[in-house]
């Protein structure tokens, strides 16, 4: 049967006697699996230190003022892949971005999948339920992406649907956060279910020599770029679902062939809002350019102060509707915990001033930060699992981050409790 058109004046759909087209619900968006990994190694300041006078004049201006940053960053250990005493760290030659290339197709893809299974097991459900894969990285550029060989060695089926972002650097964790939830909307608008798995790694201490070998070139100390002794080794992922994904496919062997009853996953977050955005005329002040020799890292000293006068409006743009979806209306800043991307001291710090955060409120940024670092994309979701793990907490989470561009990233999510009827 022939399905007509409205004719003029006719209503489809319609809200009310007004005629306007009903807007329709928005779905759910659920987490229920998050988890991160770290490498093994987590090397003090004295490390680098060592390291650098092993192969370098460490009373080049530059490079001096480099090492001087190590010791008062406020990180005490960073998350590492290697000890600085071993493979590229004992070459008489730095590794070329065909090694490191090479070296993240292997230990990058060990170490994301490690997250992956972490978060495929608490959210409960087998990896051939996984309809999508939405993965992040700017320290790998390969083709194909890693994000390929993390879904073979995982076992996702050959017809998952993938995606893999690039350019987004620390702002990756929820650029991958933002485009699950449009495609699990999307699913969701055709009637599908959707079970994405997203997941973010990044080996950034393979490329210190490039560092150490770009400070100690540094002709004046205030230029140098602090990346040498801020960015860490990691891996993060998480399972994001729509109403129709929470439901667990019974195994095709039935029960009894010891098959699973079909089930519904237990959500540990709701999402409920996000935006991301750039800030004009700040291109230049962060960037990660592949070189013959290494990644090329740049960030200006006016970094934090771009990033902490972008939070608060943003924040403010997507707390309306927020509140309009939780009917909490007189929800506010201080009535959320803050997973924000730890970026370095000054940009945590710029933050807390600038919407008058409490410590308890940034204790997981402040935390991961200063035990494991900066590991640039994976970071702001290792903060949020933290978090969750930190006690009751508040009911309510920002999530924000930030990388080249200048981008920023945020996502508001409600927690799930035991009780809400979720």
């Amino acid at each position: 049967m022939a399905v007509m058109a409205p004719q003029m004046g006719e209503k489809s759909e319609t809200n009310g006697a007004n005629g306007t087209h009903a807007t329709p619900p928005m779905p759910g968006l659920w987490i229920t699996g998050i988890a991160s990994q770290y490498p093994p190694y987590l090397l003090g300041p004295e490390k680098l230190d060592e390291f650098a006078k092993r192969f370098f004049d460490v009373e080049k201006p530059g490079l001096k003022k480099l090492l001087q940053i190590n010791k008062t960053s406020g990180i005490d250990t960073r998350a590492s892949i290697g000890d600085y005493q071993t493979g590229f760290a004992s070459r008489p030659e730095a590794p070329t971005l065909a090694d490191l290339d090479k070296f993240y197709r292997r230990a990058g893809v060990d170490l994301a999948a490690q997250a992956c299974r972490k978060a495929l097991k608490e959210w409960g459900g087998r990896p051939c339920d996984i309809t999508h894969t939405i993965a992040v990285t700017c320290t790998n550029q390969g083709n194909p992406g890693y994000d390929l060989l993390v879904a073979r060695r995982l076992g996702l089926p050959h017809t998952v649907d993938r995606m893999l972002l690039h350019g987004v650097g620390c702002a990756g964790g929820l650029a991958i956060m933002r485009a699950a939830a449009q495609v699990a909307s999307g699913a969701a608008s055709r009637g599908k279910p959707a079970r994405v798995l997203a997941f973010a790694c990044e080996l950034c201490t393979p490329n210190v020599r490039h560092d150490l070998a770009e400070a100690a070139a540094c002709a004046d100390p205030a230029d140098v770029s602090i990346a040498g002794v801020l960015f860490a080794d990691g891996a993060a992922a998480f399972v994001l679902c729509n109403d129709a994904g929470l439901l667990l496919p019974q195994d095709d062997a039935g029960d009894d062939d010891g098959g699973r009853d079909s089930g519904r996953a237990e959500p540990l977050f709701q999402l409920l809002e996000w935006d991301n955005a750039t800030i004009p005329d700040t291109m230049q002040h962060m960037a990660f350019y592949a070189e013959g020799t290494g990644f090329r890292t740049v960030l200006t000293r006016d970094v934090p102060s771009f990033t902490k006068t972008a939070i608060g409006p943003m924040f403010r743009d997507l707390l309306p509707g927020f509140r309009e979806k939780t009917e909490l209306k007189s929800l506010d800043v201080a009535d959320f915990d803050w997973a924000l991307h730890p970026g370095g001291e000054a940009i945590i710090q710029g933050a807390q001033e600038m919407l008058d955060l409490t410590s308890e409120q940034l204790r997981a940024t402040r935390e991961i930060y200063r035990t494991r670092g900066n590991s640039s994309s994976p970071t702001v979701l290792a903060v949020l699992d933290l978090l969750r793990k930190m006690g009751r907490g508040k009911d309510h989470v920002v999530a924000t981050s930030f990388g080249p561009g200048l981008a920023i990233e945020m996502s508001l999510l409600k927690r799930c409790r035991a009780g809400d009827g979720v």
